[in-house]
């Protein structure tokens, strides 16, 4: 009975979205440590505060595709900027 209550419901859906968000974290963070190490993963500290998937798996898609740091640094700033428009 109680698995079909909304609240159930509702707390189900923020636990997968949630681990959802972390497994995308640290696959970012694991990608940096790979192709940047530890100055790469200083970015964490721009990325973790991120919650929305989508902009994620952006930043996910661009930390395997970039050449270089200072364009990644760049990228990211990019997209706290376009969170504020």
């Amino acid at each position: 009975m109680l698995e079909k209550s909304f609240f159930y419901q509702e707390i189900l859906h923020k636990g997968r979205e949630e681990g959802r968000l972390q497994e995308r974290l640290s696959s970012i963070e694991l990608a940096l440590d790979v192709k940047f190490g530890m100055e790469g993963l200083k970015l964490m500290d721009a990325i973790s505060p991120i919650s929305d998937l989508e902009r994620l798996r952006t930043i996910q898609k661009y930390v395997l595709t970039v050449n270089n740091l200072a364009q990644l640094r760049e990228f990211i700033q990019n997209i706290h900027a376009s969170e504020l428009h």
